[in-house]
């Protein structure tokens, strides 16, 4: 069985607000439920694009000062290095940081602690000076004991992945 539709008729459909459309995983319930001949026969469109961490994907989290300061140079949450290089207490933690001795747990996991309100350890090195006078702080963070938590996806933004943009006044479907 062949079943096509054109762009025309597509998007006239979405003109008149009728387009059927699926993702890829509610097309697999329904090709499931209901055959792929009747599936091919009422939907329009297939989504398959996705905006999801992936192994560029990390948080940025902004500690808060302590006190006294520390200016940190190095940091782990939950024995995963995270980056340090920003400012006096921001940290990047990338999702595919892996933790020191233990290979199968990494930034990903610590993330998926934070971002469901979990308790992570953070354990920081400074270099003292007249500003930033503390060698050491440990405590324990979560997402609402810290000053700022991103998600960045960064690699989304720099590779030439496709993207749409609507330029006009109209809204575009």
């Amino acid at each position: 069985m062949t079943l096509t539709r054109t762009i025309a008729e597509i998007n006239t459909k979405i003109t008149r607000g009728t387009v059927r459309v699926l993702t890829v995983s509610e097309l697999k319930m329904a090709v499931l439920e209901r055959g792929v001949q009747q599936v091919a026969q009422e939907v329009d469109v297939i989504t398959t694009g996705t905006f999801e961490p992936m192994e560029s994907s990390g948080v940025m989290i902004n500690l808060g000062h302590t006190d006294p300061p520390i200016r940190c140079q190095k940091a782990w949450l939950n024995d995963v290095e995270a980056y340090c290089g920003l400012g006096a207490v921001d940290l990047y933690l990338g999702a595919s940081q892996s933790a020191e001795g233990d290979s199968n747990y990494g930034g990903g996991h610590v993330i998926a602690d934070l971002v469901a309100g979990k308790s992570v350890r953070l354990r920081a090195l400074g270099h003292p000076n007249d500003c930033y006078p503390r060698r050491e702080f440990e405590t324990v963070i979560t997402k609402d004991t810290v000053n700022q938590c991103y998600l960045y996806n960064p690699r989304n933004v720099y590779q030439n992945f496709i993207v749409g943009v609507n330029g006009g006044e109209r809204p575009l479907y």
